[in-house]
């Protein structure tokens, strides 16, 4: 007996949305993934229902709740994708098409779209490699870096070929869409090389001149949590009881190409202590932004007077973009302080008492103030002690 057409497309559509509501509810129980695993369980029968999903749109589907997940429901979808996209690739149903639509929304989650790239450059690798260039001010870091790579390749070549002020051209432009040290360290190094001298900290939007105060007492580890003046006041003016004797704002400046503002200069080579540094930052006008910080020491920072965010841990290592806190930078003046904390540790490793700060918005492209002043320029100093000294 035949079966009505009309039938067989009712059928299907009917499967369909079936299918879709099943994948929703799957997806909403890995969104609902805690930290420490809470929800795992749930989540893995989750992940296995996601995964028979044979059809383009429960990929896209998968990718496109990626927008709203943490960092764990994140991975458990990613994976779920894998299994999906594998399933498609094999039996040739990879679509270009809805691949490519997902891929140009650019209010996606980057590590979603960087995925679609992917799998895009595994159905129609010419067609990825045209997309490249356009990449170049993408939102998303993950894919500027192609774009960041390839011109770093055109330059190169440049160079070697004798067109010096060609390759200085294309290094410039590729600095330009560059937002990850990854890429802008090799880029000034080859300007240099080039004799084009690079002004990292204007590039990043490092903040380099501070006003510190300090220091305050961090004995047993007591300060992080302790309110001392500068969180209740910021008076420049001001003259506090410190750990051993009176503390008073100071100017600190700093060359550092990477930003970073050594507290061991103003303050000595001191542990079990506290100390704050303030700056002020215009900005032309209100928008949103995030404080990036670099920081091996225990801190805490306040945006206009509202505590941010704060982490009380010791020597975990430092890099730069180590933490991003979304702010909102209001027009005119915006006020940024810090609390960095040193503990009882003097193994050599323990010396640094410093951090690195820049304001950025969420791609990593700098935010430069509109009282930003020169960068500082490096002067000639002595090597620092190799071991601190606890204060008494």
């Amino acid at each position: 007996m035949l079966i009505p057409m009309k039938r067989i497309i009712a059928t299907l559509a009917i499967l369909s949305c079936a299918f879709s509501s099943n994948a929703s509810e799957a997806i909403d129980t890995i969104l609902a993934v805690g930290p420490e695993g809470k929800g795992n369980a749930k989540a893995a029968a989750a992940w296995s229902q996601l995964t028979k999903g044979e059809d383009g749109t429960s990929l896209v589907q998968l990718l496109a709740a990626m927008d709203h997940a943490g960092p764990i429901p994140s991975n458990w979808l990613r994976s779920a994708a894998e299994v999906v996209a594998g399933k498609l690739a094999d039996n040739g149903k990879l679509s270009l098409n809805e691949l490519g639509v997902f891929f140009l929304e650019q209010s996606h989650a980057p590590r979603a779209r960087r995925f679609a790239f992917e799998l895009i450059r595994k159905i129609d690798p010419v067609t990825a490699k045209s997309l490249v260039p356009g990449l170049l001010n993408d939102p998303s870091p993950e894919l500027r870096r192609d774009a960041v790579a390839q011109l770093m390749e055109q330059a190169a070549s440049l160079a070697g070929n004798g067109n010096k002020d060609g390759a200085i051209l294309i290094y410039r432009q590729a600095l330009g869409g560059a937002v990850e040290s990854a890429q802008i360290q090799p880029i000034a190094s080859a300007l240099k090389e080039l004799e084009v001298e690079v002004d990292l900290p204007r590039h990043f939007g490092f903040l380099m001149r501070w006003q510190v105060i300090g220091p305050f007492d961090n004995t047993k580890r007591m300060g992080f949590d302790t309110v001392y003046p500068p969180e209740k006041e910021i008076n420049l003016g001001a003259e506090y009881q410190g750990k051993d004797a009176k503390a008073k704002w100071q100017a600190l400046v700093s060359s550092d190409k990477f930003g970073k503002i050594d507290l061991n200069k103003p303050l000595g080579m001191l542990k079990e202590t506290v100390a704050y540094a303030y700056t002020e930052f215009e900005s032309q006008g209100t928008r949103h932004a995030e404080i990036r910080l670099g920081c091996k020491n225990a801190w805490k920072i306040w945006f206009n007077g509202k505590l941010v965010f704060g982490r009380d841990e010791y020597h975990r290592g430092q890099r730069i973009d180590q933490y991003k806190l979304p702010i909102q930078l209001q027009a005119g003046k915006n006020t940024i302080l810090v609390k960095a904390c040193q503990n009882e540790q003097t193994e050599e490793w323990t010396v640094q008492w410093e951090f690195q700060l820049r304001v950025c918005d969420s791609t990593g492209s700098a935010i430069l103030a509109t009282n930003r002043k020169a960068t500082p320029q490096a002067e000639a100093t002595g090597r620092r002690p190799r071991r601190p000294k606890k204060s008494s």
